[in-house]
């Protein structure tokens, strides 16, 4: 049983015009023609499109794809195999692709979910999302940032404040350590470094040692983080990142 160029390019979803090519350039020849000349595809040359435009369909261009398909050594057996693999690869590259948008559409949506008069009531005058756009495009990739938005976009109002109250008792106890001459690599800092770092890990993200030496080192290295810091007491910002370097050094040897 034979097939008009019509009808093939119906069955594929190509044109005509594309078959007339893949014909004068030898990549698919119809085995037949009528008596008038006009084009006739066999039950061969359908399984021949087929492959053309598998091959097509994951970029090859059409040499490659004549080289592919004319190669005496490569059985149908071997096109299965080596399609089966094009496939496996282009659907796990597919699946990254699908996470990192999901991804990327979750991190826009996600905020902090308070009405106006919530927000200022929690955090009067300043602006929580500041540096959002700084923090996402710093910082957006990571699973630690990720898992920040999902986490504020959960919290209530109460929340907040408990957040907020349970800092600031920990910055007077540092404050107080500080004062009293503690130095960072005392058994009293480290332990309020370690507060720091569960303190992260219970409102923001998981904080493991090597992140949390990283953030100590941003404190000192950012003058904003420096100002937060020192406005609790002078010298904090530093004194904090040594503590959190000799807490992480002892739980971690």
């Amino acid at each position: 049983m034979s097939y008009s160029v019509g009808q093939v390019a119906g069955f594929a979803g190509v044109t005509v015009r594309t078959l007339h090519h893949y014909d004068d350039i030898g990549l698919l020849v119809p085995s037949e023609r009528n008596h008038a000349g006009h084009r006739r595809y066999g039950d061969g040359d359908l399984d021949r499109l087929q492959q053309i435009l598998f091959y097509r369909e994951l970029g090859f261009p059409l040499d490659e794809v004549a080289a592919l398909l004319d190669d005496p050594e490569t059985d149908p057996r071997a096109h299965l195999r080596r399609q089966h693999d094009l496939l496996t690869a282009r659907i796990e590259q597919l699946q990254k692709m699908a996470t990192a948008v999901e991804q990327a559409m979750e991190a826009r949506t996600m905020g902090i979910n308070l009405t106006p008069e919530e927000r200022f009531e929690v955090f009067g005058d300043h602006d929580p999302e500041q540096y959002a756009e700084e923090a996402e495009a710093r910082w957006g990739s990571t699973k630690a940032y990720a898992e920040s938005q999902r986490r504020a976009a959960n919290y209530t109002k109460d929340d907040w404040k408990r957040m907020q109250d349970e800092g600031a008792e920990w910055g007077e106890r540092y404050k107080a350590l500080m004062t009293s001459g503690e130095p960072p690599t005392g058994e009293a800092a480290m332990e309020l470094a370690e507060e720091h770092r569960r303190y992260l890990g219970r409102w923001f993200y998981e904080c493991p040692y090597e992140m949390h030496r990283c953030l100590g080192d941003m404190y000192v290295a950012d003058e904003r983080f420096t100002a937060f810091y020192d406005a609790m007491h002078p010298g904090m910002a530093s004194h904090l990142r040594d503590a959190i370097v000799a807490n992480a050094a002892r739980r971690t040897a």
